[in-house]
C-alpha cells in the first residue's frame, strides 16, 4: 500500500515522470497512479529522449537512484542495449559536502582530533561519489593514505529512497504484467542488500584483507591495505595506490605496458574470485582499474561483492564452458539448474534460444567472445521465457561485462576462450586434490571408524528381529478396511434409495385401489408407504449431511 506522505509522494511522482520519459506510461496507467500523482496529459505523451538522458536524470534525483542505475546497468531483461550501454558509464560523481563535515565525522568516528590522527589531511577531496568523498591524507609515519569519508545523514536518505521504491516495486508486481513477469521487488531486495553492505566500511576493510589474501598469487595485481585502527562503519583509511584509470590511458602509455599479459592476469584473477573462492568484486568498471605506476592493476571500491555457494560456482564453470565451445543445448540445460522457472515458464522456447546465442559466440577466431554480453543476454532470454536466475548470477554477469570492457582495453585481441579452459582444468585439478587433501582424509577415515564400530551393532540388531519374526515393513497404501468400510456405505445408500424408489411405486399403485381405509380421503395404504418412504428419505438425505460435515472437519483438526 502507497504511503501518503508528502516526502513519499514525491519520490512516486518523481519514479512515475521518470517511467513516462522513457516509454513506459503504461505502468503508470496500469498501476492507476496518473490521477493520483495528478500527471496530465501532456506529461503522459510518449518521448522519445536520448539513453545518456536516463544517467543524468538518475544522478539528479540521488545517490540511491545512482546505485539503482549501476544495478539497471547489468538488466538486459529490462533495458535495450543504448540504455545500458550508458548507464555503465553513469558517473558516481556528484558535488563535495563540506569539509567542515569531514572533520567532524572522522574526528567523532576515530575519538581524536582530525590534526592528531593525520600528519597533513587534503582539504579539496580527490573525488566525491554518492556515498562518501575520499582524501589525500599522510599518516604521523609519513606513509601516504586515502580516507574515504561516509556523506552525512547518507544512511537516512537511502532508506527513506529504498522504502518509497519498495513500496512502487510491491504495486507494480501486483498490478502489471511486467511486474509479475520481472518480479521488481526481489529486485529491489537485492539492490537494498548490496546499498546497506556498502554503508559499513568496516565489511569494506575486510574485503580489502580477504582480497588481498584471495589474490596473492597475481603477482602483477595490488589492493589497497586498509589502516584497521582508522577504519569504522562511517570512515575507511586505506594505502595510497597512486595511479590511472586503465581506460583512460593514452595510446603511447599502452604501448609501453605489456597489455596482453596485463589482460590475463587480471581475468584470471576475476575466474578464480568467480569459480574457486566463491567470493567476488561485483563492480570492476573500468573506475575500479587502475594502471600504477610501476605497470601493475591496482583493484579498488571493494565495497560491492558477491559470495557464490559451491554449487552454483560449478554450474558457472560449466556454463563458461558450454558457451566457450559451443554447446548451447549443454549451456541451456545448465542455467535451468541455476534458476527457478515461473508458471508460465517455456521450456522449449528457452533452450531454443539459449542454444542460438551460444551458436553465435562459438567461433572465437571469426567473433571475439565477448562473455560478459553472453551471459547478460542470458538474464533478458529467462526473463522473458518466465524463468529466474538467482541474483548472484546477476552479479557475474556484470562483474565479467565490466571485465570485458578492461581486459579488451589492455589488449585489443585478448581471446577469453582459451583462459577459460585453461582456468577450468586448473580449477578441476585443484578441486580434485582437494577432495584427497588429508584433512578431507581424515574426516573420511573418522567416519569409516563410527560406521565400522557400529556395523555389529546393527547387524546382530536385525538379526534378532528376524529371528523373532519382529521384522516389518511398512508400506504407505491405502488401508483395506477404510476402503471396504467405504463401499460398504455406498452401497448400503445405494440400497436404501432402492427400497424408497420401489416404496414410492408401489404407493403410487396402490392409489389406484378402491378401499374403505381411507386416510385424509386416500387410500390408506399407498399413504403408509408414501409417509415411509418420506421418513426414510429424510433420514438419508440427514446422514449423509452429518457424514460431510464430520469429513470436513477432519483435515482442520
Amino acid at each position: 500500500m502507497v504511503s501518503l506522505k508528502p516526502d513519499r509522494l514525491k519520490r512516486y511522482k518523481d519514479v512515475a515522470l521518470l517511467l513516462v520519459k522513457y516509454g513506459r506510461s503504461d505502468l503508470v496507467k496500469q498501476a492507476g497512479l496518473e490521477d493520483s500523482l495528478e500527471l496530465d496529459e501532456t506529461t503522459l505523451a510518449e518521448t522519445a529522449p536520448k539513453a545518456e538522458e536516463l544517467a543524468t536524470d538518475l544522478e539528479k534525483l540521488g545517490p540511491t537512484f545512482i546505485k539503482l542505475g549501476q544495478l539497471l546497468s547489468t538488466r538486459a531483461d529490462l533495458l535495450p542495449a543504448p540504455y545500458l550501454e550508458a548507464l555503465s558509464r553513469l558517473q558516481d560523481q556528484i558535488e563535495p559536502f563540506p569539509f567542515a563535515e569531514v572533520d567532524r565525522i572522522v574526528s567523532a568516528e576515530l575519538g581524536v582530533r582530525l590534526s592528531k590522527a593525520f600528519a597533513d589531511f587534503e582539504r579539496k577531496p580527490l573525488a566525491a561519489a554518492s556515498l562518501a568523498q575520499v582524501h589525500l591524507a599522510h599518516m604521523r609515519d609519513g606513509s601516504a593514505v586515502v580516507v574515504k569519508v561516509q556523506r552525512p545523514n547518507i544512511r537516512e536518505q537511502i532508506v527513506e529512497d529504498l522504502e518509497a521504491l519498495g513500496e512502487i516495486a510491491h504495486f507494480l508486481d501486483a498490478h502489471t504484467e511486467l511486474g509479475k513477469r520481472y518480479d521488481f521487488e526481489n529486485m529491489l531486495k537485492d539492490l537494498r542488500a548490496s546499498i546497506l553492505r556498502e554503508l559499513d566500511f568496516k565489511l569494506e576493510a575486510n574485503n580489502l584483507i580477504t582480497f588481498s589474501e584471495n589474490l596473492r598469487e597475481f603477482e602483477r595485481i595490488i589492493i589497497p591495505e586498509p589502516i584497521e585502527d582508522f577504519c569504522t562503519s562511517r570512515v575507511l583509511t586505506m594505502e595510497y595506490i597512486p595511479g590511472k584509470k586503465i581506460t583512460e590511458l593514452r595510446p603511447l602509455r599502452l604501448m609501453e605496458i605489456d597489455g596482453p599479459a596485463l589482460a590475463r592476469e587480471l581475468f584470471r584473477a576475476y575466474l578464480k574470485q568467480i569459480l574457486l573462492d566463491g567470493f567476488l568484486h561485483a563492480d570492476p568498471h573500468p573506475g575500479n582499474v587502475f594502471l600504477t605506476e610501476d605497470d601493475q592493476i591496482a583493484l579498488l571500491d571493494l565495497g560491492m561483492v558477491a559470495r557464490l555457494l559451491p554449487g552454483l560456482r560449478d554450474n558457472v564453470l560449466r556454463l563458461l564452458l558450454a558457451i566457450a565451445e559451443g554447446r548451447g543445448e549443454e549451456a541451456a540445460e545448465i542455467t535451468i539448474k541455476m534458476g527457478e522457472p515461473k508458471p508460465r515458464f517455456d521450456k522449449a522456447d528457452f533452450s531454443k534460444r539459449i542454444a542460438e546465442l551460444v551458436a553465435e559466440n562459438a567461433d572465437a577466431n571469426l567473433t571475439r567472445l565477448n562473455s560478459g554480453r553472453v551471459v547478460l543476454e542470458i538474464t533478458k532470454i529467462s526473463a522473458d521465457c518466465w524463468f529466474r536466475l538467482p541474483s548472484e548470477f546477476t552479479m557475474v554477469a556484470k562483474a565479467l561485462l565490466n571485465l570485458d570492457r578492461v581486459v579488451f582495453t589492455l589488449d585489443p585481441n585478448f581471446e577469453p576462450t582459451a583462459i577459460i579452459r585453461q582456468r577450468a582444468m586448473e580449477i578441476l585439478e585443484r578441486n580434485l586434490m582437494q577432495s584427497v587433501s588429508p584433512i578431507n582424509l581424515i574426516g573420511g577415515v573418522v567416519e569409516l571408524k563410527e560406521f565400522a564400530e557400529k556395523l555389529p551393532g546393527r547387524i546382530n540388531k536385525i538379526l534378532d528381529t528376524l529371528g523373532n519374526n519382529e521384522f516389518k515393513i511398512d508400506v504407505d497404501a491405502i488401508d483395506e478396511k477404510i476402503l471396504l468400510e467405504g463401499l460398504q456405505k455406498v452401497a448400503n445408500r445405494v440400497a436404501l434409495g432402492l427400497v424408497l424408489a420401489a416404496l414410492i411405486v408401489g404407493a403410487s399403485m396402490l392409489m389406484r385401489v378402491e378401499t374403505s381405509f381411507r386416510i385424509l380421503g386416500y387410500p390408506g395404504f399407498a399413504m403408509i408407504f408414501f409417509l415411509l418412504a418420506a421418513i426414510a428419505g429424510i433420514g438419508l438425505v440427514i446422514s449423509i449431511i452429518m457424514t460431510d460435515v464430520k469429513a470436513r472437519k477432519k483435515p482442520n483438526e
